[in-house]
């Protein structure tokens, strides 16, 4: 596919990939249901534990609950695999393959052809960094699935992240589509007036003239958003209509995540 084919490729799967979000995070499982500050305690704390952990099958534990917790809140293993576990599993495996071969231990094999000696304290490291990468980040990713992206920034709110911060990300996170969205028509209406390929000079002039006119409307709706918001009353705090309520489930659930992440740092040190 040539340049508006692959970008537009690229718009529609960012976009189908949030309304998945959306309506995973509607779904009727365990973790939809938990109050998203609970949640957000609760899941900061497990990933605390993995990241500091120094017993393989501790950290494999909490992999292991992560999973068991994506299997109640209807979040499909193989959707993870694809978004999470295979993505993560190449970066950190790149970063991690030196280390079996730079860091001195007890050589446990050799790469034939090469001469290439991998220590068993090499391969221990190795494993920690993935496992650590994998847990944390399939906890991260089941709290974002598993809650609205506005109840989970006001949610945020509890951890003292600043206001700034989550007024900007959270503007960011809804007008992102209407500036994908215009970015999508813009490049259907240049390719509905191609008669044929076009050489690549004039592909990348088009390329170079798409993202200046995408630029100028981003600046002319950042402007227009905050006049609107100022002429509402916009003065830093960022109010929401509904109200976190925690009931009795909610503190069980803190409770369940207090002692899983005790449990963690205590076996794991």
């Amino acid at each position: 596919m040539n340049f508006l084919e692959r970008t537009l490729a690229g718009f529609l799967t960012a976009l189908e990939q949030s309304l998945d979000a959306e309506d995973l995070a509607r779904r009727q499982g365990l973790l939809q249901h938990v109050d998203p500050r609970i949640k957000v305690v609760g899941i900061a704390a497990l990933v605390i534990a993995a990241s500091t952990a120094h017993k393989l099958w501790v950290i494999a534990a909490i992999f292991a609950i992560a999973l068991l917790l994506a299997v109640a809140s209807r979040v499909s293993p193989f959707l993870l695999a694809r978004r999470v576990w295979l993505p993560v599993l190449f970066f950190t495996g790149v970063i991690a393959l030196p280390a079996p071969f730079v860091i001195p231990g007890r050589v446990v094999c050799t790469v034939p052809g090469l001469d290439w000696a991998a220590t068993a304290q090499g391969l221990k490291s190795a494993a920690y960094l993935i496992t650590r990468v994998e847990s944390a980040a399939t906890l991260s990713v089941l709290l974002v699935l598993s809650t609205p992206w506005n109840r989970l920034l006001k949610a945020l709110r509890v951890l003292r992240v600043p206001v700034v911060v989550v007024a900007i990300v959270g503007m960011a996170y809804r007008y992102i589509f209407l500036l994908l969205d215009g970015a999508r028509e813009m490049l259907q209406s240049r390719r509905s007036r191609l008669m044929g390929p076009l050489p690549g000079p004039d592909y990348r002039r088009m390329a170079a003239a798409s993202v200046g006119v995408l630029m100028s409307r981003t600046l002319q709706l950042g402007g227009e958003v905050y006049s609107a918001m100022l002429a509402r009353g916009f003065q830093g705090e960022v109010y929401m209509l509904d109200e976190f309520h925690t009931v009795a489930s909610d503190w069980i659930v803190l409770g369940v995540f207090a002692a899983l992440t005790a449990a963690a740092i205590y076996y794991g040190r």
